[in-house]
């Protein structure tokens, strides 16, 4: 789970970078969905990846814009597998 903070809380700069180059994302990142805070202070985006640095290499395309928090999670079916043995 990726946590995005809006640098100045502007998120304008954002959403004109995605509809004029796209996600930016290499190859082997997965985008899963996205939500974003009524207030738009916050996004929260689902990706998936196998390599960490794809996911880093992502991060550096935004950072001007974005102050990244980055959260590994996992399925709740997947936790309780891990819990449960």
């Amino acid at each position: 789970m990726v946590i995005e903070r809006f640098k100045d809380g502007q998120p304008r700069p954002v959403y004109d970078r995605a509809r004029e180059r796209g996600r930016l994302m290499p190859d082997g990142l997965r985008y899963v969905d996205s939500w974003v805070e009524a207030n738009f202070a916050r996004c929260f985006q689902l990706m998936e990846c196998d390599d960490l640095t794809l996911l880093m290499t992502w991060i550096a395309q935004w950072s001007d814009l974005v102050d990244f928090e980055v959260v590994p999670v996992v399925t709740s079916a997947e936790a309780a597998g891990a819990v449960t043995g």
